[in-house]
């Protein structure tokens, strides 16, 4: 598959499907006109890739990553990797839902008070 259907179909630029090329994330083999030609299962591959930057993670984790998306066989060091991406994600959703528990508050908060006039003590 050429770089732009899979782009398009990943939802990601060309460009950015060169720079995964570039950290070691995504493997091309070339045509022998020297265009990039991608497996199909680059364009699920490279969704894996966004959702795990969208979470936080550096290109040198997910590199260390991917080969079990690859095999299947993981290393004890992996899976402590894979634990502690996890811990720091759910770490991350708890702030998040701690955030939007407040907000929640200040917004039913904004409603009861929405049509309240104003006022102002004297002093």
């Amino acid at each position: 598959m050429r770089i732009g259907k899979v782009a398009e179909r990943a939802g990601v630029s060309v460009r950015a499907l060169r720079y995964y090329e570039e950290q070691g994330l995504v493997i091309a083999d070339r045509s022998p006109s020297g265009h990039r030609r991608y497996p199909e299962s680059a364009v699920e591959r490279v969704k894996f890739i966004q959702l795990l930057y969208a979470a936080g993670l550096a290109s040198k984790a997910i590199r260390q990553i991917l080969p079990f998306l690859d095999t299947l066989v993981a290393t004890p060091q992996m899976t402590r990797r894979l634990m502690d991406e996890r811990a720091r994600i759910r770490v991350q959703i708890d702030a998040l839902t701690r955030a939007q528990d407040r907000l929640d508050e200040l917004i039913r908060l904004s409603a009861e008070y929405e049509n309240a006039p104003a006022t102002c003590s004297a002093t």
